[in-house]
């Protein structure tokens, strides 16, 4: 089983890993069923269980295989993360595909940017138990939100949700729609890129694409 570690050690290990900015398509062709890849660190903002995240065989994933956040916590203000190290930037546009399977409390998937730590960054996620997207910004552990828009997420079904970082401009979009766009400062700076769930959502995640921008 893969540590998880302290968050004090993994915000010290970050701030002083390089800051490189490149663009990257991350599949999961390569990794081995059951682990967590060696590019991700799992963390965990607000309370509960650790998120157990590893990769599973899945035959509608693009390579037949997806990452999966496995462990079905109810506590509702439970968001595990995984975050993806070797790309760090401000002004960047992540997408993810994803399809959530279970939960009774939440069926979320998302994707975070501008992550300093686990506990401060800018999220933007997807709901199929209430057909909406949304996007927040954490400050210190707390969620905030910024925008929502109303529209279908249809569970066990594959989407691809975009968040777009560019000065205080934001960008959602859901399955190839622009759904979102709202100014925010809160971070103006570099940080990394980040799946994202919610309590005992049990969520697949596949096809990350990290793009900088003004590069």
């Amino acid at each position: 089983m893969r540590m998880v570690a302290p968050r004090a050690l993994l915000a010290a290990a970050l701030m002083l890993a390089p800051c490189l900015a490149r663009a990257e398509t991350i599949t999961f062709a390569g990794a081995q069923v059951g682990s967590l890849p060696k590019d991700f660190e799992a963390e965990l903002t607000g309370n509960g269980l650790p998120g157990l995240w590893s990769i599973i065989a899945d035959k509608d994933a693009i390579s037949g295989r997806a990452l999966e956040q496995r462990t079905p916590d109810p506590t509702d203000y439970r968001f595990p993360i995984a975050i993806y190290q070797p790309v760090r930037a401000r002004d960047v546009e992540a997408s993810v595909e994803f399809k959530t399977l279970y939960g009774k409390v939440d069926q979320t998937g998302g994707v975070a940017v501008r992550l300093i730590d686990p506990n401060n960054y800018y999220v933007a996620r997807a709901k199929a138990l209430e057909d909406n997207v949304r996007l927040y910004r954490v400050v210190g552990g707390k969620r905030e939100q910024i925008a929502s828009a109303d529209t279908r997420v249809t569970p066990g079904d594959w989407h691809t949700l975009t968040l777009r970082a560019e000065g205080d401009r934001f960008t959602v979009s859901f399955d190839g729609r622009e759904l979102l766009t709202v100014t925010d400062r809160t971070f103006g700076g570099e940080g990394w890129v980040a799946l994202w769930t919610k309590a005992d959502s049990i969520t697949r995640f596949d096809r990350l694409e990290i793009k900088p921008l003004g590069e």
